[in-house]
């Protein structure tokens, strides 16, 4: 069993700090250097982690573990079937599109983007984190979770990140209600001041928000008539994207 625990033990500080040396790794889980050599051979063995430059003795996480998370989070699947959808989703916008999930009901992480063919657009990374209450992304998600689950976003408190942010629990709450009424949520600079966004969520067989689909340009290009035409557009490729995957 402790041989088991130090595999697993090894694996979560290679993914941590690689790449990491044998010493350096044995003196961070203060357990012998033999020991955490015999779990980096075990790891490498079942295809977990890899030695890398040519001679060295450091180590890092191989694909396997990207895989099994993936597939462990829903996301490769979400993915199969999101990515059509968006692709068409751009096709009638030429605008980007970005899939996000939520982390805990904390806060959205961006897993994949459709870029634009226009000449000035916005970038995210892939992996950034997104605040619920201050993306589209995010408020979709919000709209469609439990209250309960809302009201403890609420009671952390709702960080200001420009001069649109909503900051004000009460004036969130009605925000989310507009939202659950015309099904789709808008962002208009409230968290970066020159990305707007509109964005409905993608809703799993419990009924509970998945994921969100949003189209996103800068704030300069983002007028009324276009939010009020995308966000129909974004609100019916997230119903799409939500009925397949319940029904696959």
């Amino acid at each position: 069993m402790q041989s088991v625990l130090n595999a697993l033990r090894v694996l979560e500080e290679v993914a941590t700090r690689q790449p990491i040396g044998v010493a350096d790794l044995a003196r961070a889980l203060d357990i012998p250097k033999s020991s955490a050599q015999r779990a980096l051979i075990t790891l490498q063995t079942a295809g977990w982690l890899r030695q890398v430059g040519g001679g060295s003795t450091d180590w890092v996480v191989t694909t396997k573990a990207l895989h099994v998370g993936r597939h462990a989070s829903g996301e490769l699947s979400l993915r199969d079937v999101a990515v059509p959808a968006m692709e068409e989703l751009r096709r009638r916008t030429d605008e980007t599109i970005h899939l996000t999930v939520p982390e805990n009901l904390d806060h959205m992480v961006l897993i994949e983007r459709l870029e634009t063919s226009k000449p000035v657009r916005i970038f995210m990374q892939l992996g950034m984190h997104l605040p619920l209450h201050a993306s589209a992304n995010g408020k979709a998600v919000l709209a469609a979770s439990p209250e309960s689950a809302v009201e403890e976003y609420l009671a952390a408190g709702l960080p200001r990140f420009t001069g649109t942010t909503i900051d004000d629990p009460d004036r969130l709450r009605a925000e989310l209600d507009t939202i659950r009424t015309r099904g789709y949520a808008a962002n208009s600079g409230e968290w970066r001041s020159d990305v707007s966004a509109v964005a409905a969520a993608v809703l799993g067989d419990a009924g509970l928000p998945v994921a969100s689909i949003s189209v996103n340009m800068p704030t300069s290009r983002m007028t009324g008539e276009l939010a009020a035409e995308y966000g129909v557009l974004v609100r019916a490729t997230a119903a799409q994207v939500g009925a397949t995957l319940i029904a696959s």
